[in-house]
């Protein structure tokens, strides 16, 4: 990849904040005005695919990419695709995914991705709710989208990648009989919809999320530059599914803006440390971000046999990250993890950088570009080490990492938006040192006899027990307190659940944290309840909590 440069892109942050700002031109298409314009260099390295093993990889170009993007987006310019049009996909980390995206993006037309995670159900609500005229996935995804189908009237094709299937049209047929000449296109504007995601639905039904050229494409630059702190030799591995907003943030569009390649690994089924550890290794990985179970899954295994000589940059994402986690993770790699924090509405808000001190557990301070704060419900700034919730400002200037809408959703714009503020729906305080600290989902806080419990404490208190892989901690009703804390707990290999070992952890963390935090309730589980994005459904446990309650 190159002689890499080891000054962070961010020399003085209070000056970057205060200084840097993107410019947003009237015009812009990322296929064009980013990939194509990379392509004009040949030879230059956009994507590295690994397949399932690990052992077998594809080299793309972003001259390879221009050429198969154009060639799509005049395959789907013949089936009748236009500018606006939205269109749903589904499919795994395959060079595809790109080949599909960067086509419809230089027609205008709105992609909405989706993780192979969805079921049909899912699928039906996320075509019809968008009136998407178009699926395209793989074989192996093929019969979830053909049994939602049925219950989609706008749907009026359907595009397999990888194999045929009748009534389908084939990728492959597509692209090798398309034109690789690109002509008449319609420009787009950095205000038009790029595309559209759904909320995690940690609370209620997925919301659509709709960003602009400016909002998502653009906006990502500043994530890459200052959070990834990426240089145009690095070569980026997000371990993100295509249909997760991360995706946006660690395989995309702010890494190709700076001229970094990135590394994508087809992987199925669950989450194989030890196969993510060696390709780190194999493929010469120098910038990383994974969510924080990964972290804490690799931190299980023995990090002295491998070799990080050419990683120079981790990030997390996701949840906050324990910093029992990130000492680990220093003590093996001889890295930091740099934690930051970002909604599928925006771009990164808050993180940490490399001209900063690092304080393990804090989401680090705002992003240039953005005014953060900690406002009460009421919209008015909080002191320093008070509760309250995390907002941007958006007048008198709308930031350009802002998301546009959420698509035909009058009321979740009304519930989010306050006066001057967009409200993120999390809860966090910030210190002295102006770092925010992470508390929860405005609803994911616990009131136990009157005292104010975020869940994320008491999860990091209980991951520093060797005991511990990983915890999710919520609200469970009780007659005396009106609620307890509750920790559902995935024990690490060589444990095995007992009631001395409850005792155990329950002691750790009245040792670690304030006494009143500790979990009076202790439940040994195989697994938790995650979003399709890997976010704890903190709301499932707790509702079953209340249900369960309710029913003794």
């Amino acid at each position: 990849m190159g002689i890499i440069s080891t000054e962070p892109n961010m020399q003085d942050y209070q000056y970057s904040y205060d200084n840097d700002r993107l410019e947003i031109p009237e015009y812009f298409n990322f296929g064009f005005d980013v990939v194509d314009k990379w392509a004009q260099d040949r030879t230059k390295m956009a994507l590295v695919s690994v397949d399932s093993s690990g052992n077998h990889s594809q080299y793309h170009t972003f001259w390879d990419l221009k050429v198969l993007s154009d060639k799509y987006a005049n395959s789907m310019k013949s089936q009748g695709v236009r500018k606006g049009d939205r269109i749903f996909i589904m499919l795994p980390r395959i060079p595809e995914w790109y080949v599909v995206m960067i086509g419809l993006l230089k027609l205008g037309a709105i992609p909405m991705p989706g993780t192979t995670l969805l079921t049909a159900k899912d699928i039906e609500y996320r075509i019809t709710q968008a009136e998407a005229s178009m699926a395209i996935t793989d074989l192996e995804n093929s019969d979830k989208v053909n049994a939602a189908a049925g219950g989609c009237p706008t749907l009026n094709s359907l595009i397999v990648v990888g194999g045929e299937r009748q009534g389908w049209v084939s990728f492959g047929n597509q692209i090798e009989q398309a034109s690789r000449v690109l002509e008449g296109v319609d420009p787009t504007r950095s205000d038009d919809p790029l595309l559209i995601y759904f909320t995690s639905g940690t609370v209620g039904y997925p919301k659509m999320v709709v960003h602009t050229q400016a909002s998502c494409a653009i906006g990502h630059t500043l994530t890459a530059k200052y959070w990834h702190d990426l240089k145009a030799t690095d070569l980026m591995w997000t371990l993100s599914d295509t249909g997760w907003a991360k995706a946006a943030y660690g395989k995309l569009f702010g890494q190709w803006s700076i001229g970094s390649a990135v590394m994508q690994h087809d992987a199925r089924g669950r989450f194989d440390a030890q196969m993510t550890l060696r390709m780190i290794e194999q493929y010469g990985v120098t910038s990383f971000c994974a969510p924080p179970t990964a972290y804490r899954m690799m931190v299980l295994e023995d990090l002295s046999l491998y070799d990080f000589r050419n990683l120079r940059h981790c990030t997390g994402a996701g949840e906050p990250l324990n910093p029992e986690v990130m000492k680990q993770w220093e003590d093996g790699s001889g890295l930091q993890i740099y934690d930051g924090y970002g909604q599928t509405e925006t771009v990164l808000l808050v993180g940490n950088f490399r001209c900063n001190e690092i304080k393990p557990g804090s989401m680090g301070k705002p992003v240039p570009g953005f005014e953060v704060n900690i406002v009460d419900d009421e919209g008015n700034e909080v002191p320093d080490g008070e509760e309250g919730q995390i907002a941007v400002k958006v007048k008198p200037v709308r930031p350009v990492g802002l998301f546009k809408e959420y698509w035909r959703n009058p009321e979740a714009m009304e519930a989010s938006f306050n006066g001057d503020w967009y409200f993120t729906g999390d809860k966090a305080y910030k210190d002295a040192d102006g770092y925010f600290w992470f508390v929860g989902r405005a609803d994911d806080v616990i009131i136990s006899a009157g005292y104010r419990i975020g869940p994320f404490e008491v999860e990091s208190a209980l991951i520093e027990h060797p005991a511990v892989a990983e915890s999710a901690v919520v609200a469970s009703p009780d007659e005396l307190r009106g609620e307890v804390v509750k920790a559902f707990v995935i024990l690490a290999p060589g444990y095995v659940p007992s009631d001395e070992l409850v005792e155990n952890l329950q002691s750790h963390v009245r040792s670690t944290t304030a006494p009143y935090k500790y979990p009076r309730l202790v439940q040994f589980v195989k697994e938790l309840p995650k979003t399709v994005s890997g976010k704890i459904r903190r709301i499932e446990l707790r509702e079953m909590e209340f249900n369960k309650n309710q029913a003794d």
